[in-house]
């Protein structure tokens, strides 16, 4: 016994040094070598965005007109009903679901996961809604010129940018960073849920562009939130008591 303890004494005192040095290091993301990569990375994104939206907005006389010249009255039945069913209470109520299904599983992490996506869905769409009400563009199937009147708040001038677009995409975009072999095919909803907005004449192409970098940015913002407190509530910052 008493040759023993010398050597549970060493694996101890090694546990205590390994701590302390865990205990030293930052949460993910303020590390002083990764303080560029971020930034980088978001301004990397900025530029594509400023770009997306430029071409978006070149290209949206083409594309109302290539819509309209392909118009049918199945299509224009079945993208009406994805334009219904698309908006964010669908999301809410599914993510409501998941969550509540993970829960009782005793899934932590996915109960975690499906509560990000409706932070990340409720962001978008507020988001959304004042950008809206903000710009004040005109709708496609308003009868009159189109055009940017600020502060508008009826739903014929809350064209820029789609809310449906912005919630959706925010919503699959978080479950994709959370778990990108699942949320990674499902991104065509949000897609096809846009596309039937300029189809049913509700938005430009640069609305559902706008909207898709908005939901976008909101997943990284949710995500990138949760993970970094997340971290910060496991990794200890104070070693241990009998560590001295």
């Amino acid at each position: 016994m008493e040759e023993q303890r010398p050597e549970k004494d060493e694996r101890e005192i090694a546990d205590c040094r390994m701590q302390t040095e865990d205990s030293k290091i930052a949460p993910i993301g303020t590390q002083t070598g990764n303080s560029r990569a971020p930034l980088s990375w978001w301004t990397a994104a900025i530029i594509v965005a400023v770009i997306l939206l430029l071409a978006a907005f070149s290209c949206d006389s083409a594309a109302q007109t290539w819509i309209a010249q392909h118009q049918s009255a199945p299509w224009k039945k079945f993208m009406r009903a994805v334009s219904h069913y698309g908006d964010w209470p669908a999301h809410v109520a599914l993510g409501a679901v998941l969550a509540t299904g993970a829960y009782l599983r005793g899934s932590k992490q996915w109960t975690r996961i499906f509560l990000a996506t409706l932070i990340a869905c409720a962001f978008a769409g507020a988001a959304a809604r004042v950008l809206k009400v903000a710009t004040g563009r005109t709708r496609p199937s308003v009868a009159t010129e189109a055009g940017w009147n600020s502060l508008r708040f009826s739903s014929k001038s809350n064209a820029f940018p789609s809310g449906h677009t912005a919630a959706s995409t925010a919503f699959f975009g978080t479950l994709t960073l959370a778990a990108w072999r699942v949320g990674l095919p499902l991104m065509v909803i949000p897609l096809l849920i846009g596309f039937s907005r300029m189809y049913v004449a509700a938005h430009y192409l640069s609305d559902v562009v706008g909207a898709v970098v908005l939901g976008i940015v909101s997943a990284v913002l949710v995500w990138q939130f949760i993970q970094t407190r997340l971290s910060g509530r496991e990794r200890p910052r104070h070693p241990p008591h009998n560590c001295k």
